[in-house]
């Protein structure tokens, strides 16, 4: 849930964030962009006694809602200086004939742009999956039983009685599959992502 969420919230905010970064004329836009990168730069270790504070004063402390939220603040940087890539390979053109055609702005970009980018969008998605499914240090400080994440569930099997290997294993291949199979499911559109250069 927290992965799905995460994934969903990173693609469409760094749709629109990547779009208006390629796309607008704003002062200072390489600040901007580069600040964006800084964030994902940012050692997660440095900043999670103030998230715990933060989400500790907001009640939100165990809680699906709090882990959304911090993997979606790691994981939107990357997100939007991967799609910003994407997005700049689209000729401006395009959007322009959608303009002269009586489209506005918004629907040039949901007619015309999403569906070119859309391998791009499916490689973001599956990198922010995988992002948010692994991330351990902030599930582990920030939740407990309420809104524990399997890579955190699976320490459980190592105890003071010994490591439990059988169920380690068991649960190391239940946290590999899903992302495997969601990688299988968008291959094609993966692989044009990545290599993303000729537009029809």
């Amino acid at each position: 849930m927290v992965a799905g969420f995460t994934t969903f919230l990173c693609d469409f905010v760094g749709a629109l964030l990547s779009y208006v970064l390629t796309r607008y004329r704003i002062r200072k836009k390489n600040n901007i962009a580069f600040w964006i990168l800084g964030l994902r730069m940012l050692p997660p270790i440095a900043v999670i006694l103030p998230y715990y504070l933060l989400f500790r004063n907001l009640g939100l402390l165990d809680t699906r809602t709090a882990l959304i939220l911090i993997d979606f603040t790691i994981t939107l940087p990357f997100a939007v200086w991967m799609m910003k890539g994407f997005f700049e390979e689209v000729p401006l053109e395009y959007e322009e004939a959608g303009l002269v055609d009586g489209c506005t702005r918004f629907q040039a970009f949901l007619r015309i742009i999403l569906p070119i980018v859309r391998p791009g969008l499916a490689a973001t998605a599956v990198f922010s999956l995988i992002f948010s499914w692994n991330e351990f240090l902030f599930a582990l400080i920030l939740s407990g039983e309420g809104a524990k994440t399997l890579p955190v569930g699976v320490t459980g099997f190592i105890t003071f009685e010994g490591v439990k290997w059988g169920l380690l294993a068991a649960g190391g291949i239940f946290i590999i599959a899903p992302i495997l199979i969601a990688s299988l499911f968008i291959q094609r559109n993966l692989v044009r992502g990545l290599t993303f250069g000729g537009i029809k």
